[in-house]
């Protein structure tokens, strides 16, 4: 039996002044992006990442485009403490890159950290503490003051040996468990380290505000921030730093709403790795500013390279559903969608727009390369005409009539419901084609030859059965018209030719191939289909009357 009564509000709003960021509406720039893959994400893998991975996983971070990239915790592990060597050894830095590393406010910890970074060309020395009501009374049993001087402490040692050690250095202190600490004591804390490490014009220091635990709603954390980013001392030389997990699923909301109370950077990782439900996914933040026409300054131009070396290098995998990487994130299966989303790239086209506006897509999957094929229309059970005759017409070439588009979309949707499962761009193509296109049936035409008489079209025309030829004349007002008139003269039967579209496929000439598509109408009210493609377009009509006889006339669907 569940029990809501065993929890209680273990958060701190602020008074309601600290709302104001609400009256905006959207984020107008990226914040400063701070990868920690290979340290938070790392440490919670069941396997974390080898020397070779790390290295590899760290090239990929450089190609996106982070500046600064926490690479370890290099105190924890001789493999993390290899690594940034090997970084630093190797010259593997860029002049533009700044890596970070984490310790605790403990003295050998912070000694050893120093020991990996010596050299480094430019390094955040991240160092935190918990401070939290809950870390406090029952993790440390110590008083705020006893908290407080911890930090201090840590503030002075790094302080002294950054001045020690040969290297480039910057500072960051995070209140670890911020979320669960009264924001005035935070806030004492957080001053008290900015008066020891002095932040001025040539030392920018990072204040980081980590959502350890999420404990509240997005707009409370962004208050907190709010509050933090007003009352910090020198501000104008401070970066307000977020860290947001996703414990109640909502890091992304965090994030979004703390940049707007005034935050300046974001520490994440891709795709949202980290402890328990993970670190806030950057991709999605990152995304969603540049769905909004903010350019994040990270580079995701390709997709699927990132996510191949994600789950390669982690052993992780990216859910089919996560924003703008998994998998499906693009995929339309319901037919009314995809009708919609085929409609709308045509008037994308056909208006030659440069604005993004397709329904039901909220990015250009190109963007991130992804194709429309394979990874938009989609076709099982549900899907519809309007996206299997897209799929075809953006694979293939093929631009059926619409009843047609109806009538091919009721055979594939068939085959998925029975088979249980999603049919392929050329499954599509094979259904299509083995139904309606350019059918070899008992009858064929071998010769014709065409004559005009003022708006009459006369045709001699020789067909073929069972090795048997048989020569006529008819004629009609159309050279289609006429090779219908004389199929008729010749079989007997009778048939209403309803519908008759043609396209060019390719090129725009002599060698292009045309295709034709036909619908045959009986005297009892039944529609019967046809497709022909030839470089000559008269072959290609006759091709698909043909084709379209033989269905009505053999037993064809």
């Amino acid at each position: 039996m569940m029990d809501a009564s065993k929890y209680r509000v273990g958060y701190f709003p602020v008074d309601k002044r600290y709302n104001m960021w609400t009256e905006k509406d959207h984020i107008e720039k990226p914040p400063v992006w701070c990868s920690v893959d290979m340290r938070d994400g790392n440490q919670s893998l069941v396997i974390p990442m080898s020397l070779e991975e790390k290295l590899e996983y760290y090239k990929m971070l450089l190609e996106v485009g982070f500046k600064e990239i926490e690479v370890g915790f290099p105190a924890a592990s001789e493999t993390e403490y290899e690594f940034l060597r090997t970084l630093i050894d190797n010259q593997m830095i860029p002049k533009d890159v700044t890596v970070q590393v984490l310790t605790q406010c403990r003295e050998h910890i912070i000694r050893k950290t120093f020991d990996a970074c010596k050299g480094a060309p430019s390094a955040i020395i991240h160092f935190y503490n918990s401070v939290s009501v809950a870390q406090r009374e029952q993790v440390f049993k110590k008083s705020k003051e006893e908290i407080k001087q911890i930090a201090i402490d840590g503030a002075k040692l790094v302080k002294k040996l950054a001045s020690e050690y040969e290297g480039n250095f910057r500072f960051e202190y995070s209140p670890e468990s911020f979320t669960g600490t009264e924001p005035e004591y935070a806030l004492e804390v957080c001053n008290a380290v900015l008066d020891i490490l002095e932040p001025g014009p040539d030392n920018n220091v990072i204040i980081n505000l980590p959502v350890t635990v999420e404990m509240s709603l997005p707009h409370v954390y962004a208050s907190q921030v709010a509050y933090m980013s007003e009352n910090l001392k020198y501000r104008e030389y401070v970066t307000v730093s977020l860290h947001p997990h996703n414990d109640r699923g909502t890091g992304v909301a965090d994030a979004e709403l703390a940049l707007l109370a005034g935050a300046d950077r974001v520490e994440g990782t891709l795709f949202g790795n980290g402890e328990r439900t993970g670190n806030v996914d950057i991709i999605t933040l990152a995304m969603n500013m540049y769905s909004h026409g903010v350019d994040p300054k990270l580079n995701f131009s390709d997709m699927n390279r990132l996510v191949e070396i994600y789950e390669r290098c982690t052993r992780m995998q990216v859910y089919e559903r996560a924003p703008y990487a998994g998998a499906l994130v693009f995929a339309a299966f319901s037919g009314s969608h995809q009708d919609a989303i085929a409609k709308g790239m045509k008037y994308r086209g056909k208006k030659n727009l440069h604005e993004w506006s397709v329904p039901y897509i909220p990015i250009d999957p190109k963007d991130i390369g992804r194709t429309y094929d394979a990874d938009v229309i989609r076709v099982n059970s549900q899907s519809g005409k309007g996206g299997i005759g897209y799929l075809l017409e953006q694979s293939f070439g093929y631009n059926l009539p619409a009843k047609m588009r109806e009538h091919l979309s009721y055979l594939c949707k068939d085959i998925s419901d029975h088979e249980h499962r999603e049919l392929k761009a050329d499954e599509v193509l094979g259904i299509f084609a083995e139904n309606y296109l350019n059918i070899q049936s008992e009858i064929c035409v071998t010769d014709f030859d065409f004559m005009r008489e003022n708006d009459i079209v006369k045709i001699t025309i020789t067909f073929m059965q069972n090795g048997e030829e048989t020569e006529l004349e008819a004629e009609g007002n159309g050279s289609l018209n006429a090779v219908s008139n004389a199929l008729k003269e010749y079989t007997g039967k009778e048939y209403t030719l309803q519908v008759f579209t043609q396209h060019s496929m390719q090129g725009q000439g002599s060698g292009s191939v045309a295709a034709s598509y036909i619908g045959l109408e009986t005297e009892t009210g039944e529609f019967f289909w046809g497709a022909g493609t030839d470089t000559d377009i008269i072959k290609a009509s006759t091709n698909a009357l043909l084709s379209a006889f033989h269905n009505m006339t053999e037993g064809g669907k």
